[in-house]
Parts: structure tokens; C-alpha cells; sequence
């Protein structure tokens, strides 16, 4: 392969890549980490608790008849 197929391939994946980016759905925020007043922390979201039903007794070991 070439350095010039290479060089074409590049640019086609970062102009695909950056096409994606622009119109996507998804709230991209490429600024880095954030601290302070910027910084957003939403909590994940838990499952509602169920009540449970006792759970039955184990049912006794037994031992492997010896011969």
C-alpha cells in the first residue's frame, strides 16, 4: 500500500468520523473534565424496590451411599 492510499484513507475516516460527530443525536461535550459550577453529576437511576418472597429452607444434604 502506498503512502498516498494510506494518506486518502486517513482523511476519509477523520472527515466520516467528524460528519458523525457534527450530526449526531448525542450530547458530545469535548471541553475535558469539569469541576465546580460546570460540573454535572446525575445519579443512576435505581431499580423500584419489590417486596420478596421468603426464600425456602435449602433442601438437607445427604451423604453418597458408601459401598
Amino acid at each position: 500500500m502506498s503512502n498516498r492510499a494510506i494518506a486518502i484513507m486517513v482523511l476519509i475516516l477523520v472527515a466520516a468520523t467528524g460528519y458523525l460527530l457534527v450530526t449526531g443525536d448525542g450530547d458530545i461535550d469535548m471541553g475535558g473534565e469539569k469541576h465546580g459550577a460546570d460540573a454535572v453529576h446525575v445519579e443512576d437511576k435505581k431499580p423500584a424496590a419489590t417486596p420478596t418472597a421468603p426464600a425456602a429452607p435449602a433442601a438437607p444434604a445427604t451423604e453418597p451411599a458408601k459401598k
